[in-house]
């Protein structure tokens, strides 16, 4: 079985049944299957053969699915591009997966434009919008117009199915390659996680472009032929307001976009009952705001999904029955996959509280990452992904995330790891959200500083702040800085990008006596 061949099944098994709702857009399974039949076929009438690469810089919408199926079962190969990147980083990965083909939505046509002399791999633009540009093809016209019958192309399940990048918060991205075995194991594993079933309907807000949506909703979604609901922009109110009228039964999301949600004034008048389960994950959720998250949402209903692009994403699960207990934590291990902490050495440790690097085995687990052999080198050892991640483990096998490797604050000699103290940095009414970062201390290497936006109308101080934390935390581990913030830098996938604020705060600690 391959990605593709899944909407093909799905014309034959439930032909009648939605299988995307995108705006005022309603498609059966079987009128997807036919507009994905002719996305592949003009691919392959335009010269795109197998393995070939198709790169999709595109907001979310029913054409991202029809067209990212189009790739696959044409036997090509989907990199799905960040639409936040600006046009230079664009196009490094538009050059860096030795795209021949390019589909974009009508916002980047200035950019795509001015790159394109640049970009002398790419031989066919496809447009994905209701703009009409001279030198590039529409797909609504190809759709229209094209020859929907199935392309027959024999795909191979150990075939290349997906170039993810990587956020890219440091140097480079780079592009985890992806192939249709891992992910039909990995539509198995979700489906077994959190009962995935024909009948859910399934709302994407969070962006398809990324592996958390993209391959642990939009494909074992496809997989069981249940519904997508697929939204753009994510506009709180609106997307409480879908949840309502489309009956949603399964929603993901980061955990910035529950707090969003939450602050919403008349959030208590949605009914949002249809929900089975909410899925986070992307970035950590601090333990008091999954607390409120249960309490608002009136479920205890929450995953967390902890994983990483690498691994397809896969990494490890925090089930319902644990979100209460085991706030803050990531989890145990998934089904089909293994899971450990290792040390610098790479030995498994078994010890509870000694912090080690989250590592993943398993048929989910990335190829390698494209043309970087050496990252890939660095990355993959023995079999076991490494994840730049560093956690704990309880006596009950649960592991938490602490931070990442290159995050960890060394201060006169002692280890901070960030993820404990934002916990309880969450834990003052005032703080909205916040963030742990280290700057450069001319004694002690590092200090501690927190950056932080506040709820309307509340103040802070950082002798208020130290006060607070006395009693919560060893003193080398409470922030001697406080930044309040209008908003914290964040990227597509709801993590704050630290470097940023490294950078700019990397003065700071001459301030201290």
């Amino acid at each position: 079985m391959h990605l593709g061949g899944l909407v093909a099944r799905n014309k034959r098994t439930v032909p009648d049944k939605e299988g995307i709702i995108y705006q005022d857009k309603r498609y059966t399974w079987a009128e997807v299957d036919d507009r994905v039949n002719t996305v592949a076929n003009a691919l392959i009438k335009a010269g795109v053969e197998q393995g070939d690469k198709v790169a999709m810089w595109m907001f979310n919408s029913d054409l991202f699915v029809i067209a990212f199926y189009g790739i696959v079962k044409a036997g090509a190969v989907a990199v799905p591009v960040n639409f936040r990147l600006a046009p230079p980083e664009a196009e490094y990965i538009f050059d860096n997966c030795d795209a021949v083909c390019m589909i974009f939505d009508d916002v980047f046509e200035p950019a795509v434009r001015e790159m394109r002399g640049r970009l002398g791999k790419i031989k066919h633009f496809i447009s994905a919008g209701p703009g009409r540009f001279a030198g590039f093809d529409p797909i609504e016209e190809i759709m229209a117009s094209g020859d929907s019958s199935d392309p027959n192309i024999e795909v191979n399940e150990y075939s290349e199915s997906e170039i993810i990048y990587t956020s890219g918060t440091t140097g480079r991205p780079k592009g985890a390659v992806l192939v249709h075995h891992n992910q039909i194991v990995l539509t198995t594993t979700v489906c077994s996680l959190y009962a995935l079933n024909p009948i859910d309907r399934i709302l994407h807000i969070a962006p398809l472009f990324h592996s958390a949506e993209l391959n642990l909703y939009l494909n074992p979604g496809t997989y069981m032929g249940a519904t997508h609901v697929i939204m753009k922009d994510f506009i709180p109110n609106q997307v409480l307001a879908t949840i309502e009228k489309e009956k949603i039964t399964q929603f993901f999301g980061a955990p910035i976009m529950y707090l969003a949600m939450m602050s919403i004034p008349n959030f208590n008048e949605y009914d949002l009952s249809s929900v089975r389960f909410f899925g986070y994950g992307a970035a950590p959720m601090a333990a008091e705001s999954v607390r409120q998250a249960i309490n608002k949402f009136k479920t205890s209903n929450f995953f967390c999904l902890c994983g990483l692009t690498e691994g397809g994403p896969g990494g490890i699960a925090l089930y319902p029955k644990d979100q209460i207990r085991k706030a803050g934590a990531g989890g145990k291990y998934i089904v089909n996959m293994e899971t450990r902490l290792a040390d610098e050495k790479g030995n498994t440790i078994t010890k509870p509280g000694v912090v080690g690097e989250l590592v993943i085995k398993g048929e989910t687990t990335m190829k390698e990452y494209y043309k970087n052999p050496q990252a890939t080198a660095e990355t993959i050892k023995d079999g076991w992904v490494h994840s730049g991640d560093l956690g704990v483990m309880d006596e009950e096998g649960y592991i938490t995330l602490v931070d990442r490797k290159k995050d960890m604050i060394i201060t006169g000699g002692e280890n901070v790891y960030s993820k404990e103290v934002e916990d309880a940095l969450f834990e003052h009414p005032s703080v909205s959200m916040a963030v742990v970062i280290g700057v450069p201390h001319p004694t002690w290497g590092e200090t501690v500083m927190a950056v932080a936006t506040l709820a309307p109308e509340q103040h802070l101080t950082i002798e208020e702040l130290r006060g607070f934390l006395k009693t919560r935390l060893a003193d080398y581990k409470i922030p001697r800085l406080l930044e309040i913030v209008a908003a914290l830098p964040v990227n597509v996938s709801g993590k704050v990008m630290k470097y940023q604020l490294r950078e700019q705060f990397k003065d700071r600690a001459a301030t201290l006596r």
